[in-house]
């Protein structure tokens, strides 16, 4: 049982890398997805399907679809957190969503709307959660089904037409 399960999960925060530094001189856009797939990489340990479960060989989780917002831009030395929320599962899938915030400055730079997938790793198919792990999957929804939702969940990208 997760008893101090914070809602939404803050992930642990992250410093932008001199590596990671476009020719733009702010933060390279598959970096973004570094710093989201490492908070990602946090949820799953919290429900037990993260690195260790993954190197049982038993089962792990896969990326079906992630759809990213750039919103403000960071550069070297900023200071990072995440915040995930968890929107939606199923007994093979979860649906979640993270917003990127700028430590000091406090703004929003970048949130990840994700659908991801349990795989049975011997057969490489999807399979249903163990038990226990969507024990701990209905524990995270209970904490945070009453979170608003962003107007960025469900986004459809597009360049909107005028008549």
């Amino acid at each position: 049982m997760v008893s101090d399960l914070q809602a939404p999960l803050v992930c642990p925060r992250e410093i932008v890398r001199e590596d990671w530094i476009d020719y733009n001189g702010h933060l390279n856009m598959a970096y973004y997805n570094v710093i989201f797939d490492h908070g990602v990489d946090h949820f799953f340990d919290l429900l037990n399907v993260g690195a260790a479960y993954a190197a049982s060989g038993v089962g792990s989780c896969f990326s079906l679809e992630v759809h990213l917002h750039y919103i403000q831009e960071l550069k070297l030395g900023d200071q990072v957190e995440v915040r995930l929320q968890l929107l939606d599962y199923d007994q093979k899938r979860l649906h979640f969503f993270q917003e990127m915030y700028h430590c000091e400055k406090g703004y929003l730079a970048a949130t990840s709307e994700q659908l991801s997938m349990h795989v049975d790793m011997v057969s490489r198919r999807s399979a249903p959660f163990p038990d226990g792990v969507l024990c701990r999957v209905e524990e995270v929804f209970t904490a945070h089904r009453d979170l608003s939702t962003s107007e960025r969940v469900g986004h459809v990208m597009g360049i909107p037409r005028r008549n």
